[in-house]
């Protein structure tokens, strides 16, 4: 049964180490204490085979506990593990001094934990078993009558053949540094015939082992205090190279005068590749197999710290790829990961660090650069790298990237600000249009900054209900009336004013405010929807907008459900407009909500309809109630030279024939109200008939109050 003590002030932690260590071996016992002092009391009667020791704690450090626990002959040699989160060397070298065996940095990993118990538990039990038998041997010597030379030979025989039972480097030396024995699995292990005479056993791993040990022995003769905790490295017979933590004990004679030192080395040869393993997983991408954020932060630390000479970092995040995620899965996502690493990999320069820095985004430091031409080139190549499809699974999947440059020293000089500034640079490509370069400029942190203020203040607004909804009529020209509104959110910006959509929505979609924002134009509307319901005037159908990302994250048909259940508002009046940008992109991911919104009453519009460029296929999969003339072409239809009143007649033939209603969007002067109604377009909406107001101004106008 083995016994490990364990010294810490928190009590999470001694349970953590206790659960740990009682995993590690079927009869481990852990005997916790809080704190230093009772756990001295407690070893003054008692014996453990480890000790887990914090470094921070309140009565002494862990330091200080090492160095009284080493003063206690029965605990000279017991390992001792000082648990600490700091990364100081300072720290460790004190500890080291104090006579600690070994560190683990918190948090704990606890495969490491556990490897680490077990080889220093099996050094305890095996120090402890030389303890015994050379107590043994020298109660012999003490008690027996025989002759002095008789007696010494007698056991070192006797000691010989304990030694050759243990699988450790084990030997001795006298106080003059000669050989006094060794142990035949170290002899084995350098390759010695024990029968040589112990002189000629001496240098057995080399001329600098020897004389390195022979320094450490006299270090112990002098202080007659043991080493404990030495890792080495040994070559053996075949060459090759094997770790090994030492200790050093003095070797007492019958009077009690230390006599020589006892070595005693056990192999920790695999537990230090566990290590290195663990470090390598630690600092690598498990997906794609590039090193990762943490190792990046390592280089760019060197870098800094390292040289004077200017470097590059390209950040690289993937271009739709969340839609490609989404629509076909993330095990297809994973795989085109995969296959962007390896094109990226096979595109850069020996000298480049690529890494992933996690989900769609890559980073590349490039270390050999001198001037911007360098590294636009390096961009270029990332791009060029991913113009080719990705065929996977049978299918070809397009995805390119937008890569943001930050140069060393000119755009920061810490790992933080070149990060950052390589990321705004790359959002700056992003709303430029995606794949291609950009380099920072100072500018783009101060927009950056803007956007991020704008953002709180979206937030803010939210929470402090800044927001309001105005309502712009669409009339039926035939007969004058108002057929509909289309609810259009406007911000109550402090010490601004009222502000439209397009100073704002852009940096609520980017921080994803986009989703409760518009969910609260929605209620509203149909709240509002309602009162004009049940007022004195007559129902009116009520047209919001819809998101891309409403339609990407979340269950719409859900959503609109439970809105229109909550407020009381029948389905037919209201009416959902998407742009034709998100019917192209999100078709089928549409199509199944769009449908049964639907069938349960709701109407579908899509707007701006004519500037996407889309397939009439997808009128054919998501069916729609109502089409909306985009504004541009009902401005441009009297130009001279221009197509738009063409488009204008084909989108109206198109509903006609389709049975889909046809509303124009912009209608602002009496020309284009005239046109529209010559070519049987009879729904509008726009300035020339009325603004946008506020809810109770289309209550007058309704009522006939106002105009």
């Amino acid at each position: 049964m083995a016994t490990i003590l364990i010294v810490d002030d928190r009590i999470t932690n001694r349970t953590i180490f206790a659960k740990i260590a009682a995993s590690v071996e079927p009869d481990v016992v852990a005997v916790p204490f809080e704190g230093p002092l009772a756990a001295l009391q407690w070893m003054a009667s008692h014996d453990a085979d480890l000790v887990i020791v914090d470094y921070k704690m309140p009565e002494m450090d862990g330091a200080t506990f090492t160095r009284r626990v080493r003063a206690m002959p029965r605990w000279s040699d017991i390992p001792v593990v000082v648990i600490t989160a700091h990364d100081d060397r300072a720290f460790r070298m004190t500890a080291l001094e104090a006579g600690a065996t070994d560190f683990l940095h918190t948090p704990i990993d606890h495969t490491e934990f556990k490897t680490r118990v077990h080889n220093l538990l099996k050094l305890s039990l095996h120090q402890r078993a030389m303890r015994g038998r050379v107590e043994a041997l020298a109660r012999e010597l003490r008690e027996s009558e025989i002759s002095h030379d008789r007696a010494l030979r007698d056991s070192r025989e006797r000691l010989a053949q304990v030694i050759d039972t243990i699988p450790a480097l084990i030997s001795a030396s006298d106080r003059e540094g000669r050989c006094i024995f060794v142990g035949a699995y170290q002899a084995a292990l350098a390759g010695v015939d024990l029968a040589l005479p112990p002189d000629g056993r001496a240098a057995m791993f080399g001329e600098t082992h020897h004389v390195r040990h022979g320094l450490l022995d006299q270090q112990v003769l002098a202080t007659g205090r043991p080493i404990t905790g030495l890792e080495e490295e040994i070559s053996d017979r075949h060459g090759e190279q094997r770790v090994f933590t030492t200790t050093k004990s003095p070797l007492h004679d019958g009077a009690g005068k230390i006599v020589g030192v006892l070595t005693t080395s056990i192999d920790i040869t695999e537990r230090k590749r566990a290590e290195e393993r663990l470090a390598f997983l630690a600092h690598r991408d498990h997906l794609t197999g590039l090193p990762n954020r943490s190792f990046l932060h390592d280089r760019l630390r060197h870098e800094l710290q390292n040289g004077d000479r200017p470097f590059a970092l390209h950040f690289i995040d993937l271009d739709r790829f969340k839609g490609i995620n989404d629509g076909l899965g993330h095990y297809f996502g994973d795989q085109l990961l995969r296959a962007v690493a390896d094109r990226l990999r096979a595109s850069v320069r020996p000298s480049d660090l690529l890494v992933r820095l996690g989900g769609d985004e890559f980073a590349l430091l490039q270390t050999e650069t001198s001037t911007d031409e360098d590294a636009a080139e390096v961009a270029q190549r990332i791009n060029h790298a991913l113009d080719a499809p990705f065929l996977l699974e049978g299918k070809d999947v397009a995805v390119n990237a937008s890569v943001g440059i930050a140069l060393y020293p000119r755009d920061g000089l810490t790992t933080e600000e070149l990060l950052q500034n390589a990321d705004i640079a790359m959002y700056r490509v992003k709303v430029a249009g995606r794949r291609g370069h950009a380099f920072f400029t100072e500018d783009m942190l101060s927009r950056a900054r803007n956007s991020i203020s704008l953002q709180l203040e979206l937030r803010e607004a939210l929470q402090e209900q800044q927001f309001v909804v105005h309502y712009q009529p669409q009339f039926d020209l035939d007969s004058g009336e108002i057929i509909g509104v289309e609810a259009l959110l406007r911000w109550d910006r402090p010490g601004v004013g009222l502000v439209t959509p397009a100073a704002f929505l852009p940096a609520a979609e980017e921080s994803g405010l986009i989703l409760p924002i518009n969910e609260w134009v929605l209620r509203e509307a149909c709240r509002q929807a309602v009162r004009w319901m049940v007022g004195a005037t007559p129902p009116l159908r009520v047209a919001v907008n819809i998101a891309p990302l409403q339609i990407q994250r979340e269950n719409l048909c859900t959503l609109v459900m439970d809105v229109l259940e909550q407020t009381g508002l029948p389905p037919y009046l209201l009416e959902l407009e998407l742009t034709e940008s998100i019917l192209l992109q999100h078709a089928e991911a549409a199509a199944p909500d769009l449908q049964e919104l639907r069938r349960r009453g709701v109407h579908i519009a899509i707007d701006d309809f004519g500037m996407g460029h889309s397939s009439l296929t997808h009128l054919k999969r998501v069916r729609v109630d109502r089409l909306k003339i985009d504004q541009g072409f009902v401005a441009d239809m009297h130009r001279a030279g221009s197509n738009d009143l063409a488009i204008v007649r084909a989108i109206i033939n198109l509903g006609r024939e389709m049975n889909i209603e046809v509303v124009a969007e912009g209608v602002e002067t009496e020309d284009q109200a005239r046109t529209l109604r010559e070519e049987g377009c009879h729904l509008v909406q726009g300035f020339y008939f009325s603004r946008a107001r506020p809810p109770e101004d289309i209550t007058r106008l309704m009522s006939g109050e106002a105009s």
